[in-house]
């Protein structure tokens, strides 16, 4: 097989992506602390195109060298809003008509593999703090929680890769 050149990956211009339409789908960022798990979600949500992140409490937000190691200019790419806190950020965007789902370990969540995404509805998804992962008061305002299904000794994956699974799920329910 022979790699792709930049040429044969046929990828639009800064402006031709700004104007060209997005997926109904929104990424909200609660408390994360790592700039380089921002930056890299800020990549991930170039790539599925995702409407906007919603960048909430001590998450960092651009300009930012290190942010920008690792979103590689998708912090210029990706519409984003800071917002002090990520429940307020929830409420407005249920109050949008968003269906919003937060990536937590609860009882009663439903795995990755087993949410239907339904085409005519607009979705949210919160990513929580690294360690202590969604806000419990956002967990509570959110319509559903979802989880990645693992099977090794660990209890978590990193927040940017998560995200990312999750991500690739609603891009290939959505994408037209």
């Amino acid at each position: 097989m022979k790699k792709k050149t930049i040429w044969d990956l046929q990828r639009v211009t800064l402006e031709e992506y700004r104007s060209e339409g997005k997926l109904p789908l929104v990424v909200v960022l609660d408390n994360i602390r790592s700039l380089n798990n921002i930056g890299s979600i800020f990549r991930t949500s170039d790539a599925f195109r995702v409407e906007r992140l919603l960048l909430c409490g001590i998450t960092a937000t651009p300009p930012s060298i290190e942010i920008h190691k690792t979103a590689l200019g998708a912090e210029d790419s990706v519409a984003w809003e800071y917002h002090e806190d990520a429940l307020t950020a929830v409420e407005g965007l249920k109050n949008e008509g968003y269906t919003v789902c937060c990536l937590e370990q609860v009882h009663d969540s439903i795995e990755l593999q087993d949410f239907v995404v339904e085409s005519e509805r607009r979705y949210a998804i919160v990513a929580g703090h690294e360690v202590d992962g969604v806000d419990p008061r956002v967990v509570d305002a959110c319509h559903y929680a979802i989880e990645i299904p693992q099977e090794g000794t660990k209890h978590s994956l990193n927040v940017a890769v998560s995200t990312g699974i999750a991500l690739w799920h609603f891009f290939s329910h959505l994408r037209p």
